[in-house]
């Protein structure tokens, strides 16, 4: 059953459920995860609210709250590496989104 939460102080009321709290919960882990599925973060920037780009090729751009995010997509495997985790955790940092 989907939450409704407000968004961690940003003022964003968003539906987080289960699955999506899991994610973002995973991504603030002190480890980062090689197992997350990219789509997994993906789901979890669109139901915070944000924006999807799709550009050329695998890279994808995410807007919320007036930041930006470009990513490059990983494949041909469905897991995130590390440093795409990272980098969606300084993401969701810079708007103020913390589980």
């Amino acid at each position: 059953m989907p939450l409704s939460k407000r968004a961690y102080g940003t003022g964003i009321d968003v539906r987080l459920n289960r699955k999506h709290q899991r994610t973002l919960e995973a991504i603030f882990s002190p480890r980062v995860p090689a197992t997350l599925q990219w789509r997994r973060i993906e789901a979890l920037f669109m139901a915070l609210g944000a924006t999807k780009k799709e550009r050329g090729g695998s890279i994808v751009t995410f807007k919320l709250k007036d930041e930006d995010a470009l990513f490059h997509r990983p494949h041909p495997q469905k897991e995130a590496k590390r440093y795409h985790v990272r980098k969606a955790k300084e993401f969701l940092e810079q708007v103020g989104i913390t589980p």
